[in-house]
């Protein structure tokens, strides 16, 4: 085992900036939506559109360092160790089992890792930000999409968007709590490093 730099700064910058303006935005978007009342609407939702802008360019200059870098292999799909990986989480991480996979330099996200953030990135992500920018510039629809689209259906695609993002997110962190610790997980995403076999 040795301690390697699996999380380089812009990662944990990007990673921590991306999940709280991602907890403003469903604070705000349930208050929009009536849930409860704390800012009130009309501040909840300049505050809502606002952090949406910023989660945009966040993830306009991701998606450019994940391309210029490299680092966008990490996320691509495998079965390799995927049924021991799901064993793990099924049923070994309750009887003390050790987790087959440990992050190297080449692979730093494990295949069940690899296939959620996929869904994140292709399924949850675009529905939450083609219903959600939809919704913000319906005024300026043209007469076509009108007719064809309804205001109610972009909503509804948005919440249920919104509540697939908080499952991700629950299951997320409960997943990160599944070490040897309760910081195991969580802690390379702080300091950047993790022990590895690599």
């Amino acid at each position: 085992m040795k301690r390697i730099m699996v999380f380089k700064r812009f990662e944990r910058f990007w990673h921590w900036s991306q999940a709280a303006l991602i907890f403003f935005l469903l604070f705000s978007g349930f208050e929009i939506h009536g849930s409860y009342q704390v800012m009130g609407f009309a501040k909840a939702t300049q505050l809502h559109e606002i952090a949406a802008y910023l989660l945009i360019g966040l993830w306009i200059l991701a998606i450019f360092w994940h391309l210029t870098t490299g680092e966008w292999r990490h996320y691509v799909p495998t079965t390799n160790k995927l049924g021991a990986v799901v064993h793990y989480y099924l049923i070994g991480t309750f009887s003390g089992a050790e987790h087959p996979y440990r992050p190297t330099s080449q692979a730093k996200h494990n295949p069940l890792q690899r296939l959620a953030y996929l869904g994140f990135k292709l399924v949850i992500s675009p529905a939450i930000w083609i219903s959600g920018l939809l919704y913000l510039f319906y005024n300026q629809w043209p007469a076509w999409m009108q007719s064809s689209i309804t205001l109610g259906g972009v909503a509804l695609v948005h919440t249920a968007a919104a509540f697939a993002m908080l499952v991700f997110i629950i299951a997320h962190v409960y997943m990160t709590t599944m070490g040897k610790t309760i910081f195991s997980h969580i802690k390379p995403m702080i300091t950047g490093y993790d022990n590895t076999n690599d």
